[in-house]
């Protein structure tokens, strides 16, 4: 995954009370720093077809979250609440002493994300990337389709079920095997609860919707965010799915979102 990403990229290793998180640095020296957090079953190393336009005018700081696929290592206080997430990232950040930063995530990295800009002063902007469980309710069909991975993941049974959400197209090979091996990979258990309170955002807010995303509605995910984030921009990004985001149709995405950014940094400052 790695090797496909077009610039330089610096691999930290960042100590915290509740393990050791692997962070992926690239991106211009001077620029405002944008730390980035993947969905669930993927690791920093997904944004490789954002990274170089982005780049250009931010600091990237793309994370491994920690309990869950790829290099972070959760060997100290146990991470069960969202409380502990909080602080987890709290840790890192102070760690890489970023105290003001662009925030992004997808899936369930926007969970986390949309949870952090609440509860941390130090964020400028949240661009979420067709966020779950923040807006609006799972797709009923998705989360029967997703039983058998979510009961006894398997990389074929992991596999299937990308390749039926993302309709067999879309998805960038080394995107579908990692997140196959990551079906094999012991993690932390997954904190779904509480649910985040879109209404208490305050930073700039910019919400991308898969247009063809079978975890719910893009259209209601959009609407819904209009009617309770106070200071939100809102896109749906044709042909492309849930799973294949970030990488699918990125020229449009990093477009969209650096356009964002910049306009957030010029407010900010």
């Amino acid at each position: 995954m790695l090797a496909q990403w077009p610039i330089p990229v610096e691999a930290l290793d960042v100590p915290s009370a509740y393990g050791t998180t692997r962070v992926h640095v690239c991106g211009s020296t001077s620029g405002t720093p944008l730390v980035l957090l993947p969905g669930a079953g993927a690791t920093s190393t997904v944004w490789f077809a954002n990274v170089g336009e982005l780049g250009e005018h931010h600091r990237i700081y793309a994370i491994d979250l920690i309990g869950a696929a790829g290099r972070s290592t959760a060997d100290g206080k146990a991470v069960s609440t969202a409380s502990d997430l909080m602080a987890w990232l709290d840790e890192v950040l102070d760690h890489l002493r970023v105290d003001s930063a662009h925030l992004g995530g997808h899936s369930y990295g926007a969970w986390v994300a949309l949870h952090y800009a609440v509860h941390s002063a130090r964020v400028r902007s949240i661009t979420l990337f067709d966020p779950t469980a923040c807006f609006t309710r799972w797709n009923p069909r998705y989360l029967l389709r997703a039983l058998p991975v979510l009961l006894r993941p398997t990389p074929e049974r992991t596999r299937s079920f990308v390749l039926w959400e993302t309709d067999g197209a879309g998805i960038d090979p080394a995107c579908l095997e990692l997140q196959a091996c990551a079906a094999a990979f012991q993690t932390a258990k997954v904190i779904v609860h509480p649910k985040p309170d879109p209404s208490r955002l305050t930073a700039p807010t910019l919400v991308l919707a898969a247009a063809n995303s079978k975890a719910h509605n893009a259209n209601r995910l959009v609407a819904h965010a209009q009617r309770v984030v106070p200071n939100v921009e809102t896109a749906v990004l044709p042909d492309v799915s849930h799973h294949a985001l970030p990488t699918e149709n990125a020229g449009h995405l990093n477009e969209i979102m650096a356009d964002f950014l910049h306009r957030a940094s010029a407010d900010h400052g």
